[in-house]
């Protein structure tokens, strides 16, 4: 946090939430010609924009969506689900993932929160490290008569997935944790890949999801051996016996209840479907009663499974329809492994979220199509049969959203679970028209360049500069940024920049003095972030809209002109999606070319208007220092490094599974990341850390930023080449580590 005193809102969501909305002027409506007092202030005005700001847009497919915030005025924290008692649409039922169930009325303009139905942290001590926390919970059928409530969490040191069962006392008001009783355990190997959802099913069984047991490639070889309940749907009968009964068609019936323990001599009767790596959200179609489950993969595919009695999903003898790199001893004999119903790679999204078959009258285009998502990109498809028996996908949303999970209402309409906190529905689209991009197709055309000389900016554009650059494979970089007139920038509590609608952020890529993509980031009327990239002719009179991602040769350099959904993987949610705009980086001098003058660029933007509240003295501003300057510390630069390619991704409520956090603002020890163990394998390194303290090549993380073109690499995305003096810069940090 910086010195700089804000009021700070029930949380960081809602604060976001009410700053972007933010209309209180900075000067007239047509931009304002505030005069800068201070003769060092680079601008003497903010510029007026009339031309640059992003357009509305509508969903594709033919069928135009939304989403729509409903319950705005409550706020979650780490929200995971959301659910209504079966048959009772009065309440609904948010599961936070530090342990608390939220209930509130099903009334758009509610504003308080009921009692909590519990809060299993304050009792129990939940473990949410990584992947855990409250994960899931299922009513009992019988619920109105028996008060009977499932829930799926994970406690202990080293992690234990638990389903309990609990009764309320109070008419269902709340659940009496005295009532607690444990029907099944299951010990983790690692903190992630829990899975832990749990639904009842129409056949009146409890189902419940594991994955793989964690770290990556599935070390322990879980997922294809049905000797253990890790890796597998598990369907028990949760009146059949003490703790439970086991369904007389599961495909193991007969045998002896599994341990939590995995040492089972025989086959787990529990189990009624295995070869999942990472069960994450999955339902039953409320017409048909097929069971359709999104799989998280490994570094290549994600994956929709239709699960059936008996499958065998392949994993990790495959990952979706091809061979895995480093299969399962087993898999050499392994048949009959059942291929998703889709699948979709790296360039599309990072982490599929499972979600519902449409069965609502609202969207009545939409009725009997599975919809589902992206976490980490923000997408949402639904499956479109192909005539031939398959499936394709057709995008319905580009959204900005961390998708947590799908909700079904009592009446089959969707909602959408924003893990930054926030909850949606999904609506059709009043008004506008149909898909395609809703920006210009030549780059002359946006209204963010001069039409006669594109490469020069519009006259509403502000330029700026960062102090720690993103790794570009070396070209070289222009910015600027365009706000609508009338609006203002709010800063949140991780000091990050939150822009309004209509919000165009550019930027020049150049190689050798030759323009080759300009990128256009907007966050549309509706809210939503999204990025539209440019390709520059040879004789770089204009550029042309790039659709999907594209790689070129440049002068023999690989270049990557990246998709809307790649883009979404490195502007994430919780960096606040513009990346680099936020105090520290801008905390810096920049020589402004309309005035000529030199100067910090945050007492700039503050002296024109540009901030919903005034900054006060940028010396006690963070301040975050050039990684390849001779102003600061090496640790300190190579923090700023980590900071700037790393941590979009890689910190609280990022899209990544592994829990560590490398923003430069974290201490050392409070990184999850030194004198740690990988949790996604040991890239052959033996004794590997993911920093390991003075041995910089016993270290995962400097190992990965040295990789390009496998699923090992990082960044995954946006670079072809390695960064090699960023790569000396964290291998001496590193070197110099006398511990943690």
């Amino acid at each position: 946090m910086s010195g700089r005193k804000r009021l700070v809102a029930v949380s960081i969501v809602a604060a976001t939430w009410v700053a972007a909305c933010s209309s209180r002027s900075s000067g007239p409506d047509d931009g304002g010609t505030i005069p800068a007092p201070d003769p060092t202030v680079g601008l003497l005005a903010r510029p007026s924009n009339l031309t640059c700001i992003a357009p509305d847009r509508t969903g594709g497919g033919g069928t135009a969506l939304e989403p729509t915030r409903v319950f705005p005025a409550l706020a979650f924290v780490q929200p995971l689900a959301m659910l209504q008692v079966p048959g009772d649409d009065s309440r609904w039922f948010v599961l936070e993932k530090t342990g608390r169930v939220r209930v509130f009325a099903n009334d758009p303009a509610v504003n308080s929160f009921d009692t909590d139905f519990i809060d299993l942290d304050a009792v129990f001590n939940v473990n949410d490290n990584q992947e855990g926390g409250l994960l899931g919970m299922a009513f009992a059928p019988d619920f109105e008569t028996s008060r009977e409530v499932y829930l799926s969490w994970t406690d202990g040191s080293p992690m234990v997935s638990r389903i309990d069962r609990f009764t309320s006392l109070d008419g269902g008001a709340t659940l009496d944790p005295g009532s607690r009783t444990n029907v099944l355990s299951v010990n983790q190997d690692f903190e992630n890949h829990n899975g832990g959802q749990i639904a009842f099913g129409s056949d009146g069984y409890l189902y419940a999801s594991f994955g793989d047991g964690g770290s990556g490639g599935d070390p322990n070889n879980r997922a294809q051996d049905t000797t253990n309940l890790l890796g597998a749907m598990l369907r028990i009968d949760i009146d059949g016996g003490s703790p439970y009964g086991i369904p007389t068609n599961n495909p193991f019936a007969g045998n002896p209840v599994c341990p939590a323990n995995h040492s089972s001599p025989t086959n787990c009767p529990e189990i009624y479907a295995w070869g999942l790596r990472n069960p994450w959200r999955w339902s039953f179609d409320s017409a048909t009663g097929d069971l359709l489950l999104g799989d998280v993969g490994q570094g290549s595919f994600e994956e929709i499974d239709r699960i059936e009695l008996g499958g065998n999903y392949g994993w990790d003898c495959r990952e979706a329809f091809q061979a895995f790199s480093n299969p399962a001893p087993s898999c050499a004999t392994a048949s009959g492994l059942i291929d998703p119903v889709h699948a979709y790679g790296r360039s599309q999204g990072v982490s599929v979220t499972g979600g519902y078959v449409y069965r609502g009258t609202t969207i009545t285009a939409l009725v009997g199509s599975y919809v589902f998502g992206d976490f980490g990109s923000g997408r949402i498809w639904r499956l479109v049969g192909d005539g031939r028996g398959g499936f394709t996908a057709e995008e319905l949303l580009d959204t900005s959203l961390s998708i947590a999970s799908f909700a079904e209402d009592d009446a089959g309409e969707l909602y959408v679970v924003d893990i930054a906190g926030a909850l949606y529905r999904l609506d059709p689209v009043v008004s506008g028209g149909g898909g395609g991009s809703p920006v210009a197709t030549m780059l002359s055309a946006t209204g963010c360049f001069d039409p006669a000389a594109p490469s020069e900016p519009a006259s509403g554009l502000i330029p700026y500069t960062v102090a720690a650059p993103f790794w570009s494979d070396g070209l070289d970089k222009e910015r600027w940024l365009a706000l609508p007139n009338g609006t203002t920038i709010a800063v949140d509590a991780d000091d990050d920049f939150v822009f309004p609608t209509g919000t165009v952020l550019a930027k020049h890529f150049r190689l050798h003095d030759q323009l080759i993509e300009t990128r256009l980031y907007m966050r549309h009327p509706d809210g939503g972030w999204a990025g539209y990239s440019y390709a520059w002719n040879a004789a770089q009179s204009d550029a042309i809209l790039v659709s999907g991602a594209q790689v070129v040769d440049i002068g023999g350099q690989e270049w990557l002109f990246p998709d809307a959904s790649q883009c979404d993987g490195c502007h994430t949610s919780a960096a606040g999606f513009s990346l680099g705009l936020e105090l520290g980086q801008l905390n810096r001098d920049f020589t402004y070319q309309a005035t000529g003058r030199t100067a910090n660029q945050l007492h700039t933007l503050n002296a024109i208007g540009l901030f919903d509240l005034p900054l006060g003295d940028v010396v006690s501003l963070p301040q975050i220092p050039d990684p390849f300057g001779a102003d600061a510390p090496s640790a300190d630069r190579a923090r700023a490094y980590l900071h700037t390619n790393c941590a979009q991704c890689h910190r609280p409520g990022g899209p990544t599974s592994v829990g560590i956090d490398l923003r430069s603002t974290t201490p050392l020890d409070a990184m999850g990341a030194c004198g740690i163990s990988p949790q996604r394998g040991d890239l052959g390194i033996a004794g590997a850390m993911i920093i390991a303290p003075g041995s910089p090549d016993e270290s995962v993380l400097l190992e990965r930023l040295g990789r390009r073109g496998d699923a090992a690499a990082m960044p995954p995305l946006a670079s072809a080449l390695p960064d090699t003096e960023g790569q000396a810069l964290i291998r001496d940090w590193i070197e110099g580590l006398a511990g943690c």
